[in-house]
């Protein structure tokens, strides 16, 4: 994986706003045609207090107009049109929208689309942002995936909507963000036996859910090859220097994975 931005292990020990502003851009993703996609890191906004200094999340309780300033240099430095994203309003649930128009999309976790002018974008803060490309049909797909999402299976949901739009799992590239680890993912039993004991790790005195295994075993399921699949080491609440961690700090701010496709 590669950054937009001096990488984050390299800096010096620093608070987030004195930080630079930084993206991780996954290599599986970088390297295709036309795709711009990364996974943000909590440096170089505008935000304060709690929310320093990246937020990007606006039902998080912080100054909406932050936000948006945090968004516009977010897209800035990306390179993208700021007024052209299509943003989930997340619910922890299983929908998959089509997108043809920019906004946000209340009651949705994941996002797809074929329009080479709008960027899918997922918030996160311990939960997972799954990112998919075919560049062979020209076809995205954005999800949120917490264990919600993963025991709904909205991956494979979200690959099929991808396939109905012309998406083959053969093509398909894949990245699955910094997310919660399962050093750190403690759950309830009754959490637990929701997934396959796999990904369950029993720890005392109470299990660890290993999200990201998890994940990446479900689209493989769904035929996306394993060289196609890029799954980051990196851990939220592990790492609140460069990330915010909902379960580590309480209120807080959100990251945000992007993707899309540039006008060729």
């Amino acid at each position: 994986m590669t950054d937009l931005g001096p990488p984050a292990h390299d800096l010096p020990d620093v608070s987030p706003s004195d930080a630079p502003l930084q993206v991780l851009v996954p290599e599986v993703l970088a390297g295709l045609p036309g795709v711009v996609a990364g996974f943000s890191l909590r440096h170089g906004g505008v935000s304060e207090s709690t929310f320093r200094s990246l937020n990007l999340g606006l039902s998080a309780g912080d100054d909406p107009e932050l936000v948006l300033e945090n968004r516009r240099r977010l897209f800035r430095h990306a390179g993208l049109d700021p007024d052209r994203i299509a943003v989930a309003g997340q619910v922890h649930g299983d929908r998959v929208k089509l997108i043809d128009e920019a906004g946000l999309f209340p009651g949705f976790d994941a996002l797809v689309t074929v329009r080479r002018d709008i960027t899918l974008c997922i918030t996160a803060a311990d939960c997972a942002v799954i990112l998919l490309a075919d560049p062979d049909a020209d076809v995205i797909g954005a999800v949120h995936s917490g264990w919600r999402g993963t025991t709904a299976s909205i991956v494979p949901k979200t690959l099929r909507a991808m396939q109905a739009l012309g998406a083959s799992p053969a093509s398909i590239r894949s990245y699955i963000s910094p997310c919660i680890s399962a050093d750190y993912f403690e759950v309830g039993p009754e959490v637990a036996e929701q997934f396959d004991p796999a990904y369950v790790i029993h720890h005392h005195p109470r299990p660890h859910i290993d999200l990201k295994a998890a994940i990446r075993d479900q689209l493989l399921a769904s035929g996306i090859r394993p060289a196609h699949i890029e799954t980051s080491p990196r851990c939220t609440f592990a790492e609140t220097r460069d990330f915010f961690s909902y379960r580590a700090e309480g209120k807080t701010g959100r990251m945000m994975g992007f993707i899309s496709i540039k006008k060729g």
